[in-house]
């Protein structure tokens, strides 16, 4: 780090820092809102745009995939060539990408637009730890850093209810448009009070290789988890174009499993280049030899399963709400709001446990409070629920979201080297996004299985209902991810065949939020492998690079 860097602390002075503070939290509110704005929309799109399960798992994930893929990358690009620029035509990129979006008649222009937020969102998200990175000290530092964790699970909690309020009382395309004026704002922020920041010192070369890599390893895996329901897990269940050329039905294996494999590969092959990039001395996406200390390993691993948690229950929970309980998207907005108030109450909590207890301790504290919350809420999901009592739930979900979110930020990054700080801050932000697409991708292919599973078997207890008639609806509410159960509502079927869909659906629910909290029991089972050390409001970061 230069010591420009080093002094912009100071030369921003004790005020202006913290309105940089702002306008970084506003962008980077801009583009977590966007991860889940759209989740408690879906089923207005779906039915809008005449979606299936596979076409929204893909718009809900897509956005997230690729912003992992491109994190890393991007974030070495800001360290090199100026990181307020590279945050300015990240916002400029997804605000082009928003437009798109909110003009998108069928599916595959809306997934287009959300690949084009995906990489726009890539610019701006990295950019936000490393210039906190070089303008805050000692204590500046660790309320920096839990004001970012604070507003990526207390905005990804807030954005449910945003989404519902602008689908019921105007359309789903402003879920997008409202960007429009944030990113202005943020870009005039930029521009006037926000300094450029760049790492001083860098090696030689862009690590393509490495990119690609990454890139394709993450693609696969979650292309394969999304895509196993329509193509077959194991057994082919229909063709499968590729390039030109077509995977028979009647081969005796399945695609899927063969581009999860490729996908590991790619993804091991990916860290053995960066090792053999670190070695030669050449620039490397991602030094390998930061994995070495505890609480950065440990504290990415508990990081990825809180968010494969969050985001699997974001996108299955506000379709359970819709086409089982009857809400509207604003309804269903409102209870999710239970987890922004959990968050909150979260946030008032929490430094004075951090005090008493250290960082790590409270992350363990917010883990348990969330697996419990989630484990209850299966216990208790019926086709009957109150709102009021699954907000409540949620509220007690939100309290351990906030306090394991907002804490670990500062507790992955805070025994890096300083000159690393950049690579880690990207790195973690990579293992989120790549958490929250596979919350997606794994509990959504989770909940298409269920269905498959608990449909069939509901419905075969309805009285007088011919077989093939139950398979066909069976089959159009597992592809309709339940927007067939709201029709059997509207038309007033009988009320036997929309009790089997309700109890099937909230089965299949049930088995997913199970599902969740097993995730999230992993999350805490790793967060007490992370060395917890007293609070003392400075930032343990050391200047030197990591041992191994």
């Amino acid at each position: 780090m230069t010591e420009t860097q080093r002094d912009l602390g100071r030369e921003q002075g004790p005020h202006r820092k913290w309105i940089v503070l702002a306008v970084l939290a506003l962008g980077l509110s801009m583009v977590v809102l966007d991860g889940t704005i759209v989740a408690v929309s879906l089923p207005v799109i779906i039915d809008d745009l005449q979606l299936n399960l596979t076409q929204a798992q893909w718009i809900n994930s897509i956005y997230a995939v690729v912003l992992a893929a491109l994190l890393i990358t991007s974030g070495r690009l800001g360290d090199r060539f100026g990181r307020r620029a590279m945050f300015a035509a990240g916002v400029v990129v997804f605000l082009l990408g928003s437009l798109l979006a909110a003009r998108a008649h069928h599916a595959w222009p809306l997934i287009l637009g959300r690949i084009v937020q995906g990489i726009g969102a890539a610019g701006v998200m990295p950019g936000t730890l490393a210039t906190m990175n070089a303008l805050f000290r000692g204590r500046d530092r660790v309320i920096a850093f839990a004001v970012w964790g604070s507003v990526i699970s207390g905005v990804a909690a807030i954005g449910p209810l945003l989404g519902g309020w602008l689908t019921t009382y105007y359309s789903w395309p402003w879920i997008f448009l409202v960007n429009l004026p944030l990113g202005a704002v943020v870009l005039v922020g930029l521009l006037v009070f926000v300094p450029e920041t760049r790492m001083g010192e860098h090696a030689p070369g862009l690590d393509v290789d490495g990119f690609l890599l990454s890139a394709a390893g993450f693609a696969l895996l979650v292309f394969g988890l999304i895509e196993g329901q329509t193509y077959g897990w194991w057994k082919p269940l229909r063709e499968f174009p590729l390039a030109g050329w077509n995977w028979p039905a009647t081969a005796p294996l399945s695609p899927i499993p063969v581009l999860l494999a490729l996908g590991v590969v790619a993804l091991l092959l990916f860290i053995r280049w960066e090792r053999h990039r670190v070695l030669i001395g050449r620039s490397a996406l991602l030094n390998p030899a930061l994995f070495t200390i505890p609480s950065f390993r440990w504290g990415n691993i508990t990081a990825f399963m809180v968010a494969l948690g969050e985001f699997g229950l974001l996108f299955v929970l506000p379709l359970f709400m819709v086409n089982v309980l009857g809400f509207s998207t604003l309804g269903a907005g409102y209870v999710l709001a239970g987890m922004a108030v959990g968050a909150l109450l979260a946030a008032g909590l929490a430094e004075g446990l951090v005090r008493r207890y250290g960082p790590v301790r409270v992350v363990q504290l917010g883990l348990g409070f969330e697996v419990v919350a989630v484990a209850l809420t299966a216990l208790f999901v019926t086709p009957h629920i109150s709102g009021w009592w699954l907000a409540v739930l949620l509220a007690g979900y939100g309290v351990g979201l906030g306090m394991a979110s907002a804490q670990l930020t500062g507790t992955v990054l805070a025994d890096l080297p300083t000159d690393s700080s950049g690579q880690g801050s990207a790195t973690q932000s990579t293992v989120r996004q790549v958490g929250s697409a596979f919350g997606t991708a794994v509990i959504g292919a989770l909940l298409s299985a269920a269905l498959a599973h608990d449909l069939p078997e509901r419905l075969a207890k309805v009285p007088d209902l011919p077989s093939k008639a139950a398979d066909t609806l069976a089959t159009a509410t597992r592809e309709s991810a339940g927007g067939a159960i709201s029709g059997v509502r509207e038309h007033h079927g009988a009320p036997a065949i929309l009790d089997a869909l309700d109890r099937a659906f909230t089965d299949s629910t049930r088995v997913t939020l199970l599902a969740a909290a097993v995730v999230l029991a992993i999350g805490l089972a790793s967060a007490t492998l992370i060395p917890n050390r007293p609070y003392t409001g400075e930032s343990r970061a050391k200047d030197g690079t990591p041992d191994g």
